[in-house]
């Protein structure tokens, strides 16, 4: 009964010892469970945050793109806006350009028809005008104003080129005509409109010198200043316009040589 009772009793421990066995690999493998799970949780998590800031990045990226793109159209804008101004201002120069084309061109006619009433008023009295040389009446002298006449139409039409050929022409042809000193003035007109300014500037010289009692001296001695100022000379600007005023104070042209003195200082 004895040895029954202790045979039950070793069971019993033996049964407990495998229930506890049991219950502790239980414990243990729900342990490694939850240790797996955590992991994948920070894995995952750790993706996740990795997603989020690749996304971030890709979001400054496109913003710093976004800003760059709106720069450039900026800068377009600018470049845009500086063309208009100088297609803007380019043709306010051509309106200038052709409006003193334009105030140039009648200063020519209306010397060409003071000069014409001249020539025609020492045709018919030969002293008429004070100190212009008398015009013979001879064969030579009508083929003389003839070839004078046709670079003179020349001129007027606007060919400075073909006037030029002209009236070089016509000194190299008649050197003594008494038209010699005007055909000289409009030939430094004519290079004067084509800027040939040194050219111009030697030919109203040769009037001065040839003729300094001539009805055109002081507007040549004028449009020798007006030749020095385009050339950027304003010294001897300034010095041939004091020469204008005190050899010829009377004219029209010493007028105008002091307004353009004046505008030099």
């Amino acid at each position: 009964m004895a040895i029954f009772r202790v045979t039950s009793l070793r069971a019993a421990v033996l049964a407990l010892a495998c229930l506890a066995g049991q219950g502790a690999q239980a414990q243990l493998f729900g342990d490694d469970q939850a240790r797996q799970a955590i992991l994948d949780l920070r894995q995952r998590f750790d993706q996740a945050v990795a997603a989020q800031n690749r996304l971030v990045d890709e979001n400054a990226q496109l913003r710093r793109g976004m800003l760059d793109l709106q720069q450039q159209i900026e800068t377009l804008r600018a470049e845009l806006a500086r063309a208009r101004g100088q297609d803007e201002q380019l043709a306010r120069d051509l309106a200038d350009l052709q409006k003193a084309q334009s105030t140039q061109q009648q200063g020519w006619d209306e010397r060409l028809r003071k000069l014409e009433q001249e020539a025609s008023a020492r045709m018919s009295d030969p002293n008429a005008a004070a100190g212009a040389p008398p015009v013979a009446s001879d064969g030579a002298a009508a083929s003389e104003k003839q070839d004078y006449d046709a670079a003179l139409a020349v001129f007027r039409a606007g060919d400075f080129k073909g006037a030029q050929t002209g009236f070089a022409n016509f000194i190299k042809r008649y050197p003594r005509s008494t038209l010699a000193p005007s055909a000289l003035f409009w030939l430094g007109n004519a290079q004067y409109a084509t800027r040939d300014y040194k050219e111009a500037i030697t030919n109203f010289r040769s009037l001065l010198t040839a003729a300094p009692s001539h009805a055109r001296a002081p507007e040549a001695m004028l449009a020798i200043a007006n030749c020095q100022i385009e050339l950027k000379d304003t010294r001897a600007a300034r010095g041939t316009l004091e020469s204008l005023i005190k050899t010829y104070p009377q004219s029209e042209a010493a007028q105008a040589g002091k307004d353009r003195l004046a505008r030099l200082k």
